[in-house]
């Protein structure tokens, strides 16, 4: 498959095609009367306001499809375009366009990190039928990116196969996996249904490194092997790397990198460690303003710098979640989490559930968890609540995470979501 990053004048030109196809594509819509013209041209500014936001990103070419970040869908295609309808709604909050949904709770790794450490405890995976109707309703309602993950989702092929089938071309499907149960003939098959992209953890650059901290000492052959077979299926690799702050100081970042680039990747997610799940009771890396801002400087110039135009594309949270971009997107802003016991949760890392897709109406469930985070705003939840969720586990003696959705509401109904994020606020205001 043909990758490439647009760079330089190509980028500034792909800018103006992007705007002018949408306009086109958009225009029949105004000349049907199915949108005002008031209403299309707020859409055009608001699109022009978005694509300027992501300019930081280094967009990157896979198979045609050129993406500006990691969570919108590649353009042109149809994904892309249902992304693009988010700006059209105008008397309500926007909808959301990504989620990640869980298959299975099913793993033979350990990760110290893994914030299902307590799901798995909560029983069986929810019935797949459930977590497909659910699917095919958030895509009638506008969410362009389906992230399917497990456990490892290919312990459970029939459910994962089951799932995608069931997502049409309004939307891409990308695959988080460790490579486990990977086969070129899956992803051939996969591909076929729409999957774009299936997304492999480096945690660190050392197999032995990487198999003490997935808890398998066969973790580093799994995942090559299934970056292999995906290359094979011409299939897209990217990669997701939860580093520690000294490793941004100390060249595992650097290191990192330069393995990506062996590996084939397109894309490298870097997630900042959080406190949930396995590291709930322990506690993440704090990061400071001052260690924030070296670590943007260094991602920006992997992004940005001719020097490093061959490196793949960095979509890195610590960017995306700052004030200036989108801050915290969690609770359905522009993602949410339903794990695989059917909780949805506003974010994998915040350990709190709205209710259950196995017992509980999804569509009531997921309007009052959007009406909790109504506005978007700039707190790092996830870390500022952290404490609080801790201390209600173990207090209710619970036996899972995450809480249940009556303690879920001590969490939530006094908490700071801090200063609105200003990219959401100027958005609504367009």
């Amino acid at each position: 498959m043909k990758i490439h990053t647009i760079r330089g004048l190509g980028k500034v030109l792909f800018n103006i095609r992007v705007k002018l196809t949408v306009f086109v594509y958009f225009l029949p819509e105004l000349l049907r009367g199915k949108i005002s013209l008031s209403h299309f041209y707020r859409f055009l500014r608001r699109l022009l306001f978005f694509m300027k936001a992501m300019q930081h990103n280094k967009f990157v070419c896979i198979g045609g499809r050129s993406r500006i970040d990691l969570y919108v869908p590649g353009f042109p295609s149809s994904a892309f375009y249902s992304s693009c309808r988010k700006f059209m709604t105008f008397n309500e909050k926007l909808p959301c366009t990504t989620v990640l949904m869980s298959v299975t709770a099913g793993c033979i790794f350990k990760c110290k990190h893994c914030y299902q450490k307590f799901d798995r405890l909560a029983g069986a995976d929810v019935d797949i039928d459930k977590l497909v109707d659910v699917a095919r309703w958030l895509q009638d309602r506008g969410v362009a990116f389906f992230n399917i993950e497990g456990g490892e989702p290919f312990m459970a092929y029939k459910r994962l196969k089951k799932l995608c089938m069931a997502i049409d071309d309004r939307s891409e499907i990308w695959i988080n996996s460790t490579g486990y149960q990977i086969s070129v003939e899956r992803l051939k098959e996969l591909k076929k249904l729409g999957v774009n992209a299936v997304m492999f953890s480096l945690h660190s650059p050392e197999p032995e490194e990487l198999n003490i901290f997935m808890g398998n000492e066969n973790a580093w052959d799994i995942m090559t092997k299934g970056v292999a077979s995906c290359h094979a299926a011409d299939m897209p690799v990217a990669l997701n790397s939860c580093l520690l702050k000294n490793d941004y100081s100390n060249g595992r970042f650097e290191q990192v990198m330069e393995h990506a680039l062996k590996l084939g990747a397109v894309i490298v997610q870097l997630i900042k460690p959080k406190p949930a799940g396995g590291w709930l009771e322990s506690g993440a890396d704090r990061f400071s303003d001052q260690d924030l801002d070296f670590v943007k400087t260094k991602i920006n110039l992997y992004n940005n710098s001719p020097s490093h135009r061959h490196y793949p594309a960095i979509s890195a949270q610590i960017i995306e979640e700052d004030k200036a971009v989108f801050g915290c997107t969690a609770g359905g802003t522009d993602r949410f989490y339903i794990n695989s016991k059917g909780d949805v949760q506003p974010c994998e890392f915040l350990n709190i559930s709205f209710g259950n897709i196995a017992s509980d109406d999804f569509a009531e469930i997921y309007g009052t968890m959007r009406q909790v985070f109504a506005k978007p705003g700039t707190s790092w939840l996830c870390e500022h609540y952290s404490g609080d969720i801790l201390k209600l586990f173990r207090e209710s003696n619970a036996k899972a995470l995450p809480l249940s959705p009556e303690l879920s509401k001590k969490v939530y109904e006094d908490w700071q979501h801090g200063v609105q994020t200003e990219l959401y606020k100027r958005l609504a205001q367009m």
